[in-house]
């Protein structure tokens, strides 16, 4: 299987037209599917969502923030005596995917890619509920519920539309993070539960639907929000995921982080061992987020060699996150012509 490389979903353009053309321009013949680019505000992930709790009618402010770090933040708390009812949570994501996919469509014809999916990134309802509502979204089960049903309310409505030319991807900090904070011996415990908050998604989804998960260590401005000690807990992370997966649905991909934002890739042999325990089946591809803005092709290319040979499988490649939140367009930009390089590159000077 030839290897291909991955949009995790934002990057640089003035709107959706524009940054798909950019995108294709760059990486049309190694892609299989595509967002469209999650411009203006959609590069802040799922705050454009939370601060749709400041009309909830359920919810009462608790802590104000203009979303410059993860240290200045709203929150808000469920009214006492109020159950948090989905309805009145408000997400965007069907109303974004109604005003790109018809460029989508004609852009995916014009570079010669017609059988290029879209991609429509989904965050986690339990990142949206913790970062929302804090560990109150542990303690008070209805609030995972409320944000769950709300996000497949538009799942629903996408999938309506796009059907099997639709890529759900769920997209998760919180989970891989609780996983990584863990004590070891919690570890794989803390991945059953976490995998089973991502897999109640596609569960409720309607049947025939299509997932990639793309677990996060947090990109928030170029920043990242956790930590691994080596990749255990994205192993332990993706295996339950795989596990868990209901029928009826396509898990096309797991997409993993090898670097922490402007944190690069880290060197060491032992950091990448637990990568031998790696399980998903062979339907699903492995998509390792090592490509960084400090590394050059060579590095890249040893590196995937290295991936691969633990993994035992050929494995795509990408970024740890958006490449809409480097500092500058033109990183971006470096980065979709790297991953070319790389995938360009002789399987000889790989492997």
């Amino acid at each position: 299987m030839t290897r291909r490389t991955h949009l995790v979903g934002a990057w640089p353009g003035r709107g959706p037209e524009h940054a798909m053309t950019l995108a294709l321009e760059r990486l049309a013949p190694h892609l299989d599917r595509m967002s469209d680019g999650e411009t203006g505000d959609r590069h802040l992930w799922v705050t454009p969502a939370m601060e749709k709790f400041r009309a909830n009618p359920d919810v009462e402010i608790v802590r104000d923030g203009d979303w410059s770090g993860y240290d200045n933040v709203a929150m808000w708390r469920v009214r006492d005596g109020v159950t948090l009812n989905p309805d009145n949570i408000r997400l965007h994501y069907a109303l974004a995917f109604e005003n790109s996919f018809p460029s989508f469509e004609v852009l995916r014809e014009r570079y010669g890619r017609p059988d290029l999916r879209f991609q429509v990134g989904i965050p986690a309802p339990i990142d949206l509920a913790v970062y929302s509502f804090g560990d109150a979204a542990f303690a008070d089960p209805t609030i995972l519920d409320a944000c769950t049903v709300a996000t497949t309310r538009e799942i629903e409505k996408v999938f309506a539309h796009g059907g099997d030319e639709v890529v759900f991807q769920l997209e998760t900090v919180v989970a891989l993070v609780a996983v990584a904070q863990a004590d070891d011996a919690a570890q794989p415990a803390v991945a059953d539960q976490m995998a089973g908050t991502l897999v109640d998604v596609a569960a409720r989804s309607p049947e025939g639907s299509r997932f990639g998960a793309h677990l996060c260590l947090g990109d928030f401005h170029h920043r990242a929000y956790g930590k691994m000690r080596d990749v255990r807990p994205l192993v332990l992370l993706a295996n339950a995921v795989a596990a868990q997966w209901p029928q009826g649905r396509v898990l096309e991909y797991v997409h993993a982080p090898f670097a922490a934002a402007t944190e690069p890739p880290i060197p060491q042999e032992s950091f990448y061992e637990p990568l031998a325990e790696l399980a998903l089946p062979d339907a699903v591809r492995f998509i390792a987020g090592f490509l960084h803005e400090s590394l050059d092709t060579a590095a890249h290319r040893k590196l995937l060699a290295r991936i691969e040979r633990l993994t035992g499988r050929e494995v795509d490649i990408a970024a740890a996150c958006g490449l809409g939140r480097r500092d500058s367009d033109e990183e971006a930009f470096d980065q979709m012509r790297e991953a070319a390089a790389v995938l360009d590159a002789p399987s000889a000077s790989i492997a």
